[in-house]
């Protein structure tokens, strides 16, 4: 054999080795697909929407047209004869997943909120399968997770959670869904990060995963490749591809637990107004890194304030476990149960020191929304229950005095159940006017909202600030 022939054999043999080692190296999914397929369902709901007209597109131009033209616009907008128009029901589709063979599934608070009849459409393997009615058990608006259930008679698969702490970056990944109402679609990927904050919420600490994630895979489950399931699918970046967010598994298993048990979802509360160590306030404060969560001030009558932390000290441990900043501490406290003890180090006068603070309960958004404040008094015109702010509501929120009072309850039939706003939520000012009593938003309402046809509200939602305009019936 000559030279060259054998350099050639040498060559052959270590492409075909390269390429049976990268083969190797790449997993196969179809077992898994098989086996885990089965256990995520279609979730389709429906619910009343107001139509909306042309005074909701062109605002201030529509009300300023003379009366004829109002009319045309009434007629072509399909006002009724009673002058409102008529409700439409609006569809959606999402994913969830199976977590018992009796029927409870886990899927996103955004995919069941408000909805009137929720639909679970079960894979069959073969194309659509068995659909069944399914009832809301409960739901945390500030996680973005929900509990279903159905009831059938046979056994159904379901899926385990997984330990989404254990999981490397760069790992293998597996999301199941319906993007777009194509049921039962699998796409592969990898995770991409560990602890993403997109804003969405409190306790952001999202997997991000380049596994395709498109409208409709909301709900479904994440899988490692032993088949667990170790991330709900919940959020996407429209404008990106190749990036998509999943809820940890430890964090939903926690509160999906706590749901199934019929608890109220409870979370930790130190009572502290925090922000992030940069730099500058490291070297300020003469610290070595900048990590931990700095203490901007103490609530009165708070655990933290019966605990003695101080305005100015940076909490950079939560029973020796660090603290990188704001947000962490924040997820820290959340996760442990009210009541409980911690122990906390603080960093103050240039040296560490342990504090051991007993836990009081957090008021979320979805404490308001259940309806358990009932001292709110009713905007008619609007169709609002409001109350007052308290004063550690204004701390947290970071709300002035003068103003700010908080939706307690919104009344279906009436013009606030037009817009997105909903209860939890604070009006901070009413046509650029600020309000701090359901008496001033009544007398604002009357004296302008009447002769204008509508009324613009300032809202606060956690740490957005926004308008929103309630349109009047005249």
């Amino acid at each position: 054999m000559s030279v060259r022939k054998f350099f050639l054999l040498v060559l052959a043999i270590a492409l075909f080795v390269a390429q049976g080692a990268a083969a190797a190296s790449f997993p196969d999914f179809t077992e898994m697909a098989t086996e885990c397929g089965p256990a995520v369902v279609n979730i389709g709901t429906e619910r009343k929407t107001q139509t909306m007209g042309p005074e909701d597109f062109f605002g201030e131009m529509f009300r300023n047209m003379p009366p004829g033209f109002e009319k045309f616009f009434d007629h072509f907008g399909g006002r009724g004869q009673y002058g409102k128009r008529p409700q439409q029901r609006q569809k959606s589709l999402g994913s969830g997943f199976l977590i018992s063979a009796d029927g409870y599934i886990v899927t996103n608070n955004h995919v069941v909120a408000n909805a009137e009849t929720i639909q679970v459409t079960l894979n069959s393997g073969t194309g659509r399968g068995e659909s069944l009615s399914a009832k809301l058990v409960g739901s945390d608006e500030e996680s973005d997770l929900a509990l279903l259930k159905v009831e059938t008679k046979k056994s159904l698969p379901y899926l385990a959670f997984g330990d989404s702490d254990a999981l490397k970056v760069g790992e293998w990944l597996l999301a199941i869904g319906n993007p777009f109402g194509l049921e039962n679609t699998v796409t592969a990927g990898i995770l991409s990060a560990k602890g993403r904050n997109i804003h969405a919420g409190p306790f952001d600490n999202f997997l991000q995963t380049d596994a395709s994630i498109n409208p409709g895979n909301s709900g479904g489950p994440l899988l490692n490749t032993g088949g667990q399931v170790i991330g709900i699918n919940t959020a996407i970046i429209a404008s990106g591809q190749g990036i998509g967010f999943a809820i940890p598994s430890n964090m939903a298993s926690k509160i999906i637990s706590q749901i199934r048990t019929g608890k109220t979802v409870s979370r930790g509360w130190l009572g502290v107004g925090i922000q992030d160590v940069d730099d500058n306030t490291a070297k300020a404060l003469g610290m070595k890194t900048s990590k931990g969560a700095l203490v901007e001030h103490v609530m009165e009558n708070e655990p933290a304030a019966a605990a003695g932390i101080k305005d100015g000290d940076v909490i950079i441990e939560v029973d020796k476990k660090s603290v990188e900043n704001a947000s962490a501490l924040i997820r820290a406290i959340a996760d442990k149960a009210p009541g409980s003890g911690v122990t906390l180090t603080l960093w103050r006068d240039s040296g560490t020191i342990d504090v051991k603070v007993t836990l009081g309960e957090r008021k979320s958004a979805g404490y308001e929304a259940a309806g358990k404040d009932k001292t709110g008094k009713d905007v008619g015109l609007l169709g609002l229950s409001v109350r007052p702010l308290k004063t550690e509501e204004r701390r947290e929120l970071k709300i002035s005095k003068n103003e700010g009072i908080m939706i307690i309850g919104i009344n279906p039939d009436k013009p606030a159940a037009r817009v997105d706003i909903r209860p939890g939520d604070v009006i901070l000012k009413v046509n650029l006017k600020s309000v701090n009593s359901a008496e001033e938003l009544s007398r604002i309402v009357k004296e302008e909202g009447v002769k204008r046809g509508a009324v613009l509200l300032q809202v606060a939602r956690r740490d957005d600030v926004f308008f929103r305009t309630v349109p009047l019936e005249k």
